[in-house]
Protein backbone atom coordinates (compact mmCIF):
# COMPACT_ATOMS: atom_id res chain seq x y z
CA UNK A 1 0.00 0.00 0.00
CA UNK A 2 1.19 3.46 -1.06
CA UNK A 3 1.98 5.89 1.79
CA UNK A 4 -1.17 7.97 3.04
CA UNK A 5 -2.10 11.17 4.53
CA UNK A 6 -3.24 10.71 7.85
CA UNK A 7 -6.44 11.47 7.55
CA UNK A 8 -6.70 8.74 5.06
CA UNK A 9 -4.81 6.61 7.01
CA UNK A 10 -7.53 6.89 9.66
CA UNK A 11 -10.19 6.05 7.76
CA UNK A 12 -8.17 2.65 6.53
CA UNK A 13 -7.15 2.26 9.84
CA UNK A 14 -10.60 2.19 11.49
CA UNK A 15 -11.96 -0.12 8.26
CA UNK A 16 -9.38 -2.36 9.06
CA UNK A 17 -10.15 -2.64 12.40
CA UNK A 18 -13.89 -3.07 11.79
CA UNK A 19 -13.16 -5.50 9.78
CA UNK A 20 -11.05 -7.86 12.30
CA UNK A 21 -13.43 -7.83 15.33
CA UNK A 22 -12.34 -9.54 18.23
CA UNK A 23 -8.78 -10.04 16.27
CA UNK A 24 -5.52 -9.45 17.85
CA UNK A 25 -3.84 -7.22 15.51
CA UNK A 26 0.05 -6.20 15.97
CA UNK A 27 1.01 -2.85 15.82
CA UNK A 28 3.68 -4.21 13.48
CA UNK A 29 0.96 -4.76 10.98
CA UNK A 30 -0.09 -1.49 11.02
CA UNK A 31 3.70 0.02 11.14
CA UNK A 32 4.03 -2.13 7.99
CA UNK A 33 0.64 -1.74 6.06
CA UNK A 34 1.24 2.52 6.16
CA UNK A 35 4.59 2.38 6.57
CA UNK A 36 4.41 4.94 9.65
CA UNK A 37 6.57 4.92 12.87
CA UNK A 38 5.33 3.28 15.73
CA UNK A 39 4.61 5.98 17.38
CA UNK A 40 2.24 7.41 14.97
CA UNK A 41 0.50 4.30 14.60
CA UNK A 42 -0.26 4.22 18.22
CA UNK A 43 -1.37 8.51 18.29
CA UNK A 44 -3.75 7.27 15.17
CA UNK A 45 -5.45 4.21 17.51
CA UNK A 46 -5.65 6.85 20.64
CA UNK A 47 -8.19 8.71 18.23
CA UNK A 48 -9.96 5.66 17.14
CA UNK A 49 -9.94 4.61 20.59
CA UNK A 50 -11.69 7.62 21.91
CA UNK A 51 -14.09 8.22 19.23
CA UNK A 52 -15.41 4.48 19.02
CA UNK A 53 -16.21 4.96 22.92
CA UNK A 54 -17.39 8.21 23.05
CA UNK A 55 -20.01 7.01 19.97
CA UNK A 56 -20.53 3.61 22.10
CA UNK A 57 -19.44 1.67 19.22
CA UNK A 58 -17.27 -0.29 21.22
CA UNK A 59 -13.56 -0.75 22.66
CA UNK A 60 -10.43 -1.01 21.29
CA UNK A 61 -8.16 -2.88 23.91
CA UNK A 62 -4.54 -3.11 23.93
CA UNK A 63 -2.52 -6.12 24.83
CA UNK A 64 1.21 -4.99 26.08
CA UNK A 65 3.98 -7.36 25.24
CA UNK A 66 6.20 -8.77 22.34
CA UNK A 67 3.11 -10.51 21.08
CA UNK A 68 0.92 -7.94 22.04
CA UNK A 69 -1.52 -5.51 19.57
CA UNK A 70 -4.87 -4.17 19.90
CA UNK A 71 -8.49 -6.28 19.24
CA UNK A 72 -11.64 -4.69 18.91
CA UNK A 73 -14.75 -5.30 20.83
CA UNK A 74 -18.10 -4.37 19.27
CA UNK A 75 -20.60 -2.97 21.55
CA UNK A 76 -23.61 -0.77 21.53
CA UNK A 77 -24.61 1.57 23.99
CA UNK A 78 -27.83 1.69 25.87
CA UNK A 79 -29.48 4.63 24.07
CA UNK A 80 -28.80 2.72 20.70
CA UNK A 81 -30.15 -0.59 21.85
CA UNK A 82 -32.81 0.62 23.60
CA UNK A 83 -34.22 2.39 20.89
CA UNK A 84 -33.76 -0.25 18.55
CA UNK A 85 -35.78 -2.77 21.29
CA UNK A 86 -38.59 -0.28 20.91
CA UNK A 87 -38.50 0.36 17.64
CA UNK A 88 -38.80 -3.83 16.94
CA UNK A 89 -41.68 -3.88 19.28
CA UNK A 90 -43.48 -1.43 17.27
CA UNK A 91 -43.02 -3.15 14.52
CA UNK A 92 -44.53 -6.84 15.72
CA UNK A 93 -46.92 -5.60 17.71
CA UNK A 94 -49.19 -6.32 14.90
CA UNK A 95 -51.86 -8.33 15.29
CA UNK A 96 -51.88 -10.11 11.74
CA UNK A 97 -48.31 -11.34 12.65
CA UNK A 98 -49.93 -14.09 14.84
CA UNK A 99 -49.58 -17.48 13.39
CA UNK A 100 -51.21 -20.61 14.25
CA UNK A 101 -50.17 -22.02 17.14
CA UNK A 102 -49.26 -18.53 19.28
CA UNK A 103 -46.26 -18.00 16.80
CA UNK A 104 -44.88 -15.08 15.28
CA UNK A 105 -44.10 -14.03 11.75
CA UNK A 106 -40.78 -11.99 11.77
CA UNK A 107 -39.74 -13.46 8.74
CA UNK A 108 -39.81 -10.10 6.78
CA UNK A 109 -37.70 -8.02 9.97
CA UNK A 110 -35.36 -11.20 9.40
CA UNK A 111 -34.34 -10.52 5.95
CA UNK A 112 -33.29 -6.98 6.51
CA UNK A 113 -29.81 -6.43 6.64
CA UNK A 114 -29.87 -3.29 9.42
CA UNK A 115 -32.16 -5.39 11.42
CA UNK A 116 -30.24 -8.60 11.80
CA UNK A 117 -27.01 -6.85 11.64
CA UNK A 118 -28.21 -4.85 14.93
CA UNK A 119 -29.62 -8.27 16.40
CA UNK A 120 -26.02 -9.79 15.91
CA UNK A 121 -24.17 -6.63 17.44
CA UNK A 122 -26.45 -6.58 20.28
CA UNK A 123 -25.66 -10.52 21.32
CA UNK A 124 -22.09 -9.91 20.39
CA UNK A 125 -21.91 -6.94 22.75
CA UNK A 126 -23.93 -8.87 25.50
CA UNK A 127 -21.54 -12.00 24.86
CA UNK A 128 -18.05 -10.22 24.14
CA UNK A 129 -16.09 -11.70 27.16
CA UNK A 130 -17.29 -15.15 27.21
CA UNK A 131 -14.39 -16.28 25.06
CA UNK A 132 -16.90 -18.21 22.44
CA UNK A 133 -15.33 -20.67 19.32
CA UNK A 134 -18.24 -20.55 17.89
CA UNK A 135 -22.10 -19.73 17.46
CA UNK A 136 -24.68 -21.91 17.30
CA UNK A 137 -28.55 -22.25 15.88
CA UNK A 138 -31.06 -24.57 14.53
CA UNK A 139 -32.18 -24.16 10.81
CA UNK A 140 -33.45 -22.19 9.40
CA UNK A 141 -34.93 -18.67 10.73
CA UNK A 142 -31.94 -18.43 13.25
CA UNK A 143 -29.58 -18.76 10.52
CA UNK A 144 -29.27 -14.50 9.69
CA UNK A 145 -29.10 -13.86 13.14
CA UNK A 146 -26.19 -16.15 13.94
CA UNK A 147 -23.90 -15.46 11.00
CA UNK A 148 -24.92 -11.44 12.18
CA UNK A 149 -23.73 -12.52 15.66
CA UNK A 150 -20.80 -14.62 14.28
CA UNK A 151 -19.53 -11.25 12.31
CA UNK A 152 -18.71 -9.55 15.28
CA UNK A 153 -17.24 -11.78 17.59
CA UNK A 154 -15.70 -13.34 14.47
CA UNK A 155 -16.88 -17.35 14.66
CA UNK A 156 -17.57 -20.03 12.92
CA UNK A 157 -21.22 -20.34 12.16
CA UNK A 158 -22.16 -24.12 13.32
CA UNK A 159 -25.93 -24.82 11.77
CA UNK A 160 -28.41 -28.11 13.87
CA UNK A 161 -30.11 -29.71 10.87
CA UNK A 162 -33.50 -31.43 11.84
CA UNK A 163 -32.34 -33.95 9.55
CA UNK A 164 -28.80 -36.24 8.09
CA UNK A 165 -27.48 -34.79 5.22
CA UNK A 166 -24.96 -37.41 3.29
CA UNK A 167 -23.53 -34.38 2.17
CA UNK A 168 -22.14 -33.84 5.61
CA UNK A 169 -20.55 -36.82 6.47
CA UNK A 170 -21.32 -38.85 9.28
CA UNK A 171 -23.26 -37.00 12.17
CA UNK A 172 -24.61 -36.90 15.76
CA UNK A 173 -28.23 -37.22 15.77
CA UNK A 174 -30.17 -37.04 18.70
CA UNK A 175 -34.17 -36.60 19.89
CA UNK A 176 -35.61 -33.77 21.74
CA UNK A 177 -38.94 -33.07 23.10
CA UNK A 178 -40.52 -29.64 21.52
CA UNK A 179 -41.49 -27.36 24.19
CA UNK A 180 -44.73 -26.11 22.53
CA UNK A 181 -45.92 -29.45 20.90
CA UNK A 182 -44.46 -31.73 23.35
CA UNK A 183 -43.76 -33.85 19.88
CA UNK A 184 -40.54 -35.87 19.23
CA UNK A 185 -38.11 -34.70 16.80
CA UNK A 186 -34.91 -35.27 15.57
CA UNK A 187 -31.83 -32.77 15.54
CA UNK A 188 -28.16 -33.38 13.90
CA UNK A 189 -24.58 -31.73 13.46
CA UNK A 190 -22.22 -33.18 11.65
CA UNK A 191 -19.52 -34.33 13.23
CA UNK A 192 -16.57 -32.51 11.86
CA UNK A 193 -18.60 -29.50 12.24
CA UNK A 194 -17.68 -29.20 15.67
CA UNK A 195 -14.36 -29.48 17.75
CA UNK A 196 -14.37 -30.92 20.94
CA UNK A 197 -14.35 -28.93 23.92
CA UNK A 198 -16.07 -26.21 22.06
CA UNK A 199 -17.33 -22.97 23.90
CA UNK A 200 -20.64 -21.82 21.90
CA UNK A 201 -23.43 -19.42 22.16
CA UNK A 202 -26.48 -20.72 21.01
CA UNK A 203 -28.93 -18.28 19.04
CA UNK A 204 -31.98 -18.42 17.92
CA UNK A 205 -35.10 -16.36 16.45
CA UNK A 206 -38.16 -17.34 18.82
CA UNK A 207 -38.40 -19.43 22.03
CA UNK A 208 -41.88 -21.03 23.47
CA UNK A 209 -40.41 -23.22 26.04
CA UNK A 210 -36.94 -23.99 25.18
CA UNK A 211 -37.17 -27.30 23.72
CA UNK A 212 -35.38 -26.99 20.88
CA UNK A 213 -33.03 -24.55 22.63
CA UNK A 214 -32.06 -27.53 24.98
CA UNK A 215 -32.72 -30.44 22.61
CA UNK A 216 -28.72 -28.55 21.08
CA UNK A 217 -27.75 -28.12 25.00
CA UNK A 218 -27.94 -31.70 24.69
CA UNK A 219 -26.13 -32.39 21.32
CA UNK A 220 -23.39 -30.22 22.44
CA UNK A 221 -22.71 -32.81 25.61
CA UNK A 222 -22.27 -35.44 22.83
CA UNK A 223 -19.24 -33.33 21.74
CA UNK A 224 -17.91 -32.14 25.36
CA UNK A 225 -18.90 -28.58 24.08
CA UNK A 226 -19.55 -26.15 26.94
CA UNK A 227 -23.01 -23.70 26.64
CA UNK A 228 -21.61 -20.35 27.38
CA UNK A 229 -24.65 -17.98 26.72
CA UNK A 230 -28.07 -18.39 25.35
CA UNK A 231 -29.91 -15.77 22.81
CA UNK A 232 -33.24 -15.20 21.25
CA UNK A 233 -34.56 -12.51 19.27
CA UNK A 234 -38.02 -13.39 20.56
CA UNK A 235 -38.99 -15.22 23.71
CA UNK A 236 -42.73 -15.85 24.23
CA UNK A 237 -45.04 -15.25 27.32
CA UNK A 238 -46.94 -17.83 26.69
CA UNK A 239 -45.46 -20.39 29.48
CA UNK A 240 -46.13 -21.55 32.60
CA UNK A 241 -44.67 -21.53 35.95
CA UNK A 242 -41.90 -24.49 35.88
CA UNK A 243 -42.34 -25.16 32.04
CA UNK A 244 -39.46 -23.58 30.73
CA UNK A 245 -36.97 -25.86 29.78
CA UNK A 246 -34.14 -23.23 29.17
CA UNK A 247 -33.94 -20.81 32.49
CA UNK A 248 -30.40 -18.72 31.58
CA UNK A 249 -31.11 -16.79 28.37
CA UNK A 250 -31.27 -13.53 26.57
CA UNK A 251 -34.42 -11.70 25.01
CA UNK A 252 -34.82 -8.73 23.10
CA UNK A 253 -38.15 -8.73 22.73
CA UNK A 254 -41.32 -10.54 24.22
CA UNK A 255 -44.59 -11.84 22.94
CA UNK A 256 -45.90 -10.90 26.61
CA UNK A 257 -49.69 -11.37 25.61
CA UNK A 258 -52.72 -12.66 22.88
CA UNK A 259 -56.55 -11.89 23.20
CA UNK A 260 -58.16 -14.32 20.50
CA UNK A 261 -61.10 -12.42 20.68
CA UNK A 262 -59.63 -8.96 20.02
CA UNK A 263 -56.87 -10.43 17.75
CA UNK A 264 -54.95 -7.98 20.12
CA UNK A 265 -51.19 -8.57 20.87
CA UNK A 266 -48.50 -7.11 22.87
CA UNK A 267 -44.88 -6.93 22.06
CA UNK A 268 -42.39 -5.92 25.34
CA UNK A 269 -39.00 -5.52 25.50
CA UNK A 270 -37.05 -8.61 26.30
CA UNK A 271 -34.64 -9.28 29.46
CA UNK A 272 -31.68 -7.83 27.70
CA UNK A 273 -31.01 -5.14 30.08
CA UNK A 274 -32.19 -6.84 33.12
CA UNK A 275 -29.44 -9.60 32.46
CA UNK A 276 -26.91 -7.49 31.62
CA UNK A 277 -27.78 -4.91 35.04
CA UNK A 278 -27.08 -8.37 36.75
CA UNK A 279 -24.14 -9.07 35.14
CA UNK A 280 -22.78 -5.54 35.67
CA UNK A 281 -24.13 -5.73 39.81
CA UNK A 282 -21.89 -9.53 39.83
CA UNK A 283 -18.97 -8.12 38.07
CA UNK A 284 -18.86 -5.20 40.80
CA UNK A 285 -19.10 -8.03 43.38
CA UNK A 286 -16.07 -9.71 41.98
CA UNK A 287 -14.39 -6.65 42.44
Amino acid sequence: MSKLKRSARLVDMTQYLLDNPHRLIPLATFVERYRSAKSSVSEDLAIIRDVLAGRQLGELVTVAGAAGGVKYVPKIGEAEARAFIEDVCRQLDQPERILPGGYLYMSDLLGRPEVVGRIGRMFASAFADRELDVVMTVETKGIPIAHATAHFLNVPVVIVRRDNRVTEGSSVNINYVSGSSKRIRTMSLARRALKENARVLIVDDFMRAGGTIKGMMDLLQEFNATVRGVGVFVESGDVGEGEHLVTDYLSLAKLAGVDPVTKKIHIEPGNYFTKLSEKKGADSDDH
